[in-house]
């Protein structure tokens, strides 16, 4: 360490010569065999888990809701005005494989903010498109978590910081510990851990802002052990990933019992359920919680925040305390908020599967501290806030979408951990498409409008799936929608996985029709709750739900494993009067020659006779049958879907268009002229990139304009979702 003494400052940190930025790690022992990380590519994947994966499905009479790896025992103290927290942790974790343990790995995740040679921030500097608000970080408003101590048994462990995903090596996101006694198969160790954070002036869902913080992202947290025939591994091997730009968390489900120490007159919010009377001494306070079966923590703690609203919501499974807390300037925002947790509890409890926990908190984050508004965490989430709470208002509607979407989060994220770091499409993708459901079914739609407009009843109504499809990339997808969070084209390609992946959802939905979908998602939650699915556990329960497997399956290989692209088209459309042809025709058993002009005669004739006959005739009505062509092109995926042709009439006829050629030709005879043509005439086939090209009529109609300025609008409003639930 002499370098470091004769070093300044400022190269010790970029030499990482600090003692506590990285200690030599030893080799791990011989008596164990290399366990593997995940590779950095890992995503996707196309192999259904065993059936016994994770323990297998979770039995009614289980006695603990998951298979409980882990328990973290954690002290914290929060000093609100350095904005720094001091921990202390004893985290016990169960070896499930059968072979010993040498060395395990643990996610910093605060490390991410510590400066600009994080992969976080490495990536925030590349992303085309930025990042939530974006809002810089300043000289002193960088965060950090500092590993003081990691004792096993009483003997010192070392550890050092790795890369899984060939990251910078500036990156300390991830640490691998050697363990001076090895974890027999089947067996559990206990790490005694003291830890320092460093909060951020708060930025991507973490941090403080004045006397508010939000403390996420704060712990050092084990990876994941996966093992054979779990998630796509054929061997045992370890799941930790960088803390990326897009990435999330993915962590094994256990007991929390969290001492919360804070400054007397703060107010405290957590994960899980308040156990006893909070303990006052030499004016600070100490809040204990405690939450079993769940894969994460997070707290919040404000001297400003107002009296917590507070409510019950009676569930299958007993009473759920359902709190808002705010500050004093959104007091406004705490009933809609409370009102929209409410709702989805009972939403998702009928249609997924009950809310299995007692506690139930949102966060309506204060002015100046919008970066912590749109994230989730078990049982504790944070929403929005807004000035304006009129019913009816894009205010109110972003106020009640992400409010859902949040509470939405702690069943895709958490009761399903999700590996967000591999597959976001199975947390923010499948939550989009069932949070979209709920505001369909709240009759929740967006109006674009102006206050003045809105004064004479005038604006665009535009219905949530509506919103989604016209922000889902449908023209030129970049990436695969099982694609993990990181290795996209841009922030934009990875936007696409919530509108993108809600919009196919929701077309395999019309597809094979809403009860089916509702059987195969309450199939999916069922088999896989607590237990870390995979894609192809997704698909598998939506091909066994919907009894429709080779349409499911054909979806995802398009849409999820591919870029694949929809866009059907009516290129022709004709129909005209079947008329007789001058030629050689049979008559009385002979070859006549007919002419043109003998043909012209008595097509007169004959027209002149049925009008004195039918005087009465409808406008569409005559002597003559019609012959109707009409011609379908078809692009790269080819969905089943139907094309409908309306007559003159008012009737119309139903085809089923399945030609996997670049093209499919309908000719019809009818008594009447065909008027229109129509592709998805029932809008089932939600990934079609242009359903402009859908419809044509014999005659020009102006509405395509108006359609165009209707979708223009409503892209504009779902990029304003997009930036809210990033």
């Amino acid at each position: 360490m002499h370098c470091c003494r004769r070093a300044t400052a400022a190269l010790i940190v970029l030499l990482g010569c600090l003692p506590w930025l990285a200690q030599a790690a030893p080799a791990p022992a011989s008596t164990c065999p290399t366990i593997p990380l995940a590779a950095a590519n890992a995503a996707a994947v196309r192999a259904p888990s065993a059936p016994d994966a994770w323990g297998g499905p979770r039995p009614a009479n289980a006695a603990t809701l998951s298979d409980r790896v882990v328990a973290y025992s954690i002290d914290a103290e929060l000093d609100p005005v350095k904005h720094t927290v001091r921990g202390k942790q004893q985290l016990t974790w169960r070896n499930r494989s059968a072979q010993p343990v040498c060395s395990v790995y643990m996610h910093l995740y605060l490390n991410a903010f510590e400066g600009p040679g994080s992969t976080f921030m490495t990536e925030q500097r590349a992303s085309e498109q930025g990042f939530r608000s974006n809002v810089p970080t300043k000289d002193g408003e960088y965060g950090y978590i500092r590993l003081d101590k990691v004792v096993q048994g009483g003997q010192p462990a070392k550890w050092t910081f790795v890369q899984p995903d060939g990251g910078p090596k500036t990156d300390r996101s991830v640490i691998r510990i050697d363990l001076p006694q090895p974890v027999a198969p089947g067996g559990s160790t206990t790490l005694d851990i003291d830890f320092f954070d460093q909060l951020p002036r708060v930025v991507a869902r973490t941090g403080y802002y004045g006397s508010f913080h939000l403390v996420g992202q704060w712990f050092p947290k084990i990876g994941v052990l996966e093992l054979p025939g779990e998630r796509g591994a054929t061997t045992p091997r370890w799941n930790a990933h960088e803390f990326h730009l897009h990435s999330e968390f993915y962590a094994d489900y256990g007991r929390y019992d969290v001492r919360i120490t804070v400054p007397k007159g703060y107010t405290v919010g957590a994960t899980g359920q308040l156990v006893g009377t909070p303990i006052e001494r030499d004016g600070k306070v100490t809040h204990r919680y405690m939450q079993d079966d769940v894969h994460d923590f997070a707290w919040t703690a404000d001297k400003r925040y107002a009296k917590p609203l507070v409510k019950t919501w009676n569930g299958p499974l007993g009473p759920v305390e359902v709190k808002v807390l705010y500050n004093p300037e959104y007091e406004s925002n705490a009933e809609p908020v409370l009102q929209a947790t409410i709702d989805s509890l009972d939403y998702f409890s009928k249609t997924l599967g009950p809310y299995p926990y007692k506690t139930a908190t949102a966060v309506v984050p204060p002015y100046g501290a919008q970066e912590a508004g749109g994230m989730e965490y078990p049982t504790f989430f944070t929403a929005d806030s807004t000035d304006t709470v009129t019913p009816g208002s894009l205010q109110r509607y972003m106020l009640d979408f992400v409010t859902i979407h949040e509470f939405g989060h702690g069943y895709f994220y958490g009761i399903l951990g999700s590996n967000e770091f591999e597959e976001p499409m199975l947390d923010e993708g499948m939550n989009e498409y069932w949070d979209q459901r709920m505001m369909t079914a709240r009759g929740q739609n967006l109006v674009l409008t102006t206050p003045w407009l809105r004064w004479f009843g005038i604006g665009t109504r535009i219905t949530p799936f509506d919103m989604e499809r016209l922000g889902a990339s449908l023209t030129d997808p970049a990436d695969p929608l099982g694609a993990n969070s990181w290795d996209r084209l841009s922030s934009a390609s990875y936007g696409t996985v919530y509108s993108r992946t809600a919009t196919a959802m929701r077309q395999i939905e019309a597809l094979v029709g809403t009860p089916a979908m509702a059987r195969a998602m309450k199939l999916y939650y069922e088999r896989w709750k607590f237990r870390h699915p995979s894609i192809a556990d997704l698909r598998q329960a939506l091909a066994e739900g919907t009894g429709k497997p080779d349409l499911v399956n054909a979806a995802f290989d398009a849409y999820v494993y591919g870029t694949g692209r929809t866009d059907d088209r009516i290129t022709q459309l004709t129909s005209a009067e079947v008329l007789p042809r001058p030629g050689y025709h049979t008559y009385q058993g002979r070859q006549v020659l007919v002419s043109s002009q003998a043909i012209e005669k008595a097509i007169e004739r004959y027209r002149t006779r049925w009008t004195q006959q039918h005087p009465n005739a409808k406008p569409w009505q005559g002597p003559f049958p019609y012959r109707t062509v009409v011609v379908v092109r078809r692009d790269a995926v080819k969905p089943p879907q139907t094309l409908r042709i309306h007559f003159a009439d008012g009737r119309h006829r139903d085809l089923p268009v399945t030609a996997q050629g670049s093209w499919q030709r309908f000719t019809l005879v009818t008594p009447a002229k065909a008027v229109s043509a129509q592709l998805d005439p029932d809008d089932r086939i939600r990934m079609d990139a242009n359903p402009l090209n859908n419809g044509r009529t014999l005659t020009a109609q102006p509405q395509a304009a108006r359609r165009w300025f209707s979708e223009l609008t409503a892209l504009l409003h779902s990029l304003f979702v997009l930036l809210a639930t990033l």
